[in-house]
C-alpha cells in the first residue's frame, strides 16, 4: 500500500506571547520564557495528530528536526524522515521558510503547520501557488482564514483526505496584526497573500442518500469553467468516457464516446487518435489532458485509454493533467483512491499522493491516489 506523504512544520515558540499577556509572539519569545510561560504548540499538534494515530499505516510523515515536528512523530509512532537541520535555538522564521521549501521538493500531498498569523506570513512567503497547506491554531491571534477551528479539526480534515472522502481546496487570506501597534492600542492589520487550503466537503453522505446533484448542470457548469479558461494555442486531449463526451457536448463539439480526442481554439482537431497519431499532435506543444475516472473503480490511466501512453504522458507534463469527474462519481469509489497503472513504474511513482479534481464551476476537490 502507498503511503500518503504528509509534511509538518511545528513553530514552537507559537503562543508563548498570549499568557504573558504580550498580544502576540512575535519577538517576545524569550520574555515570555523567561517569565516561565510553557509552550503549548506541541501539544496542540499532538491533539491534531491523534485524529490520524488509525490511520498511521497509511501515512509517512516528512518533518525538520526536533521541536520542529521530530521529536513529536518519534514520540507518538509515527513512520517518518526527517529533512534539513536546526542551526540555532530557538528557532526561526528562517527555519519555517526553508522548511516549507523542503518539504514541497519532497513533495508532500499536504503541509500541516501550527502556529499563529507570524508563521502563516512565513508559510506564505515560502510556499508555492496551489501546494496545500493546513494551519493547526496555536497562536495568540488567528486573523489568517488558513487554519482549522481547532487542532482537533485540523487532524479531522486530514484523516478524511487520507480515507478518500471528498475534500474541496479553497483560497485562504493571510492576514497579521502589528503586534507593536497592538500594544500601544491601535489596531493595523495587513493582508500578506492567499493560501490553498482544504475544507471540509461534507458532500458524499448528501450524494449518496439524497441525489442531490445533477449531472446535466454539473457538466454545464464545468462547460462554462473550461470554456473560460481556454489558452490560446494549447491543445485540449480528451480521454474515454460519459464525463469528458457530455463536457464536449455543452462545448458544442462533437467528440467520441469511447475515443481519445484532440481540441484547439474550440474545434474538434482530430478524433479517435490512437497513441502514434497522439504523441505527435502533442510533442513540443502546450497540451492540457483531460481524463475522468471509470466509476467504482477508480482508474484515471491505464483503463480503456492505453492511448494516453508513458511518453504522451511525459510529452504533456502532469502537471498539465487534469481530472474531471461529478461528486457522484467519486461517491461510488466509497473512499477508495483513484489509480493509475500506465505500465511505466516510474511515471506511476512521479504521481502525486493527490490529486485536483475538477468537479464543478471553479470547484476542484482534493482527492488521493494510488499505485
Amino acid at each position: 500500500m502507498s503511503r500518503f506523504h504528509i509534511g509538518l512544520i511545528i513553530n514552537p515558540l507559537a503562543g508563548l506571547g498570549g499568557p504573558a499577556a504580550f498580544k502576540g509572539s512575535d519577538g517576545m519569545a524569550e520574555q515570555a520564557l523567561a517569565l516561565g510561560v510553557e509552550p503549548k504548540a506541541v501539544q496542540r499538534t499532538r491533539t491534531a495528530l491523534e485524529q490520524l494515530l488509525t490511520l498511521h499505516e497509511r501515512i509517512e510523515f516528512v518533518s525538520y528536526p526536533g521541536a520542529m515536528g521530530g521529536d513529536l512523530l518519534a514520540q507518538m509512532g509515527f513512520e517518518h524522515r526527517l529533512l534539513g537541520q536546526v542551526v540555532a535555538q530557538p528557532t526561526t522564521a528562517e527555519d519555517t521558510r526553508q522548511a516549507v521549501q523542503q518539504l514541497q521538493d519532497a513533495g508532500v500531498a499536504l503541509i500541516l503547520f501550527a502556529g499563529g498569523d507570524g508563521t502563516a506570513r512565513d508559510v506564505c512567503a515560502a510556499v508555492r501557488d496551489g501546494q496545500p497547506v493546513l494551519g493547526i491554531p496555536a497562536g495568540v491571534k488567528i486573523q489568517s482564514g488558513v487554519y482549522a477551528i481547532s487542532p482537533r479539526a485540523a487532524g479531522e480534515l486530514t484523516a478524511r483526505l487520507v480515507e478518500g472522502g471528498l475534500v474541496r481546496l479553497a483560497s485562504g487570506e493571510v492576514r497579521d496584526i502589528d503586534e507593536s501597534a497592538l500594544r500601544e492600542g491601535r489596531v493595523t492589520a495587513r493582508w500578506y497573500g492567499e493560501l490553498c487550503v482544504p475544507q471540509e466537503g461534507g458532500y458524499v453522505q448528501a450524494v449518496k442518500q439524497g441525489g442531490v446533484e445533477s449531472e446535466e448542470l454539473v457538466l454545464a457548469d464545468l462547460a462554462a469553467w473550461l470554456e473560460s479558461e481556454w489558452e490560446p494555442g494549447a491543445r485540449y486531449v480528451f480521454g474515454p468516457g460519459s464525463t469528458l463526451h457530455g463536457l464536449a457536448q455543452n462545448l458544442g463539439l462533437e467528440t467520441t464516446l469511447l475515443g481519445v480526442d484532440v481540441i484547439e481554439d474550440g474545434r474538434v482537431i482530430a478524433r479517435d487518435v490512437n497513441e502514434v497519431e497522439l504523441f505527435a499532435l502533442v510533442e513540443g506543444r502546450p497540451t492540457y489532458l483531460l481524463v475522468t475516472a471509470i466509476g467504482g473503480q477508480g482508474h484515471i490511466i491505464g483503463r480503456g485509454n492505453q492511448q494516453i501512453s508513458p511518453r504522451v504522458l511525459r510529452a504533456v507534463g502532469l502537471e498539465r493533467l487534469r481530472v474531471v469527474a461529478t461528486k457522484r462519481k467519486l461517491a461510488t469509489l466509497e473512499g477508495r483512491p483513484l489509480l493509475v497503472d500506465s505500465g511505466d513504474v516510474s511515471l506511476d511513482d512521479a504521481f502525486p499522493d493527490v490529486v485536483r479534481v475538477w468537479a464543478g464551476y471553479k470547484e476542484e476537490l482534493l482527492y488521493p491516489l494510488s499505485r
